[in-house]
């Protein structure tokens, strides 16, 4: 049998609440509850916030009234020199475009003698473009080969460079590494013409032989003259010299054949 309990009953008394936001006219103004944060004091009532206080009118009138900083087009007063009196950029970086589509028309007619005389300013510029070019066209050929004529060109270079010192007895004339690099670089010429020529030519046969022969004896032809000219003793080994540069773009020639 269960037990009952006695439970006295709730009684819920109304209270008064201890905070109102706007207190009945004629109560003076109930104190904070306890939890409540301290306010800070305010120096007046239109300014609750005194750290962000300022002036907009004063701000503006003291901006207008300070002279400006950057009165010129660069520097300060414009003692500064204007942007029309820069140099172009591939001037301040010494790539001289006229002077590479000078030189890159004298290597390609193939029936006229390079001139000297502007190859005896190396740069390397045209040859990196020209190697860019030869490597672009592989790649439509299905051959990645960026990396390889980067370094035969190198190698190529230091080739024909200690090759020429033996057979000229240490008599290089103007002939130095950078400018054999450079001479090298532009004879590539006829090499990317090659490769560009080979994309529409049948692959194996006698035709693309015949042809990539025809552009080693170009680029040889011309690299020869350019190294003979720009040394002071190439005239007595003018056939040494014609055949490590047929060596040198021969191999090019069977990078685009095979």
């Amino acid at each position: 049998m269960a037990k009952e309990f006695p439970v006295p009953p709730v009684v819920f008394t109304p209270s008064t609440p201890t905070h109102r936001r706007h207190p009945a006219p004629g109560m003076g103004a109930s104190p904070p509850p306890a939890f409540a944060p301290p306010r800070p004091s305010t120096s007046s009532a239109a300014n609750p916030l005194p750290f962000m206080s300022f002036d907009v009118s004063a701000a503006a009138a003291s901006s207008s009234s300070a002279p400006p900083l950057f009165a010129g087009p660069m520097g300060v007063g414009g003692t500064g020199a204007s942007f029309e009196d820069e140099p172009p950029l591939l001037e301040e970086l010494g790539i001289n475009t006229r002077q590479i589509w000078r030189k890159t028309i004298s290597i390609l007619h193939p029936l006229r003698t390079a001139d000297p005389s502007l190859h005896a300013d190396a740069d390397l510029s045209g040859p990196f473009l020209f190697l860019l070019s030869f490597g672009l066209f592989q790649l439509l050929a299905g051959k990645f080969h960026f990396g390889i004529v980067l370094g035969w060109v190198t190698i190529a270079s230091l080739f024909l460079y200690l090759v020429f010192s033996m057979l000229s007895g240490g008599r290089r004339g103007d002939l130095d590494l950078y400018r054999c690099v450079s001479l090298v670089g532009y004879c590539m010429l006829p090499m990317v013409i090659f490769s560009a020529v080979s994309l529409f030519l049948p692959r194996g046969g006698g035709i693309i032989f015949g042809v990539g022969m025809v552009f080693v004896i170009w680029s040889t032809r011309v690299c020869t003259r350019l190294l003979v000219e720009l040394a002071s003793s190439g005239d007595d080994h003018r056939g040494l010299i014609a055949y490590a540069c047929w060596l040198v773009y021969m191999l090019f020639s069977l990078l685009v054949i095979f």
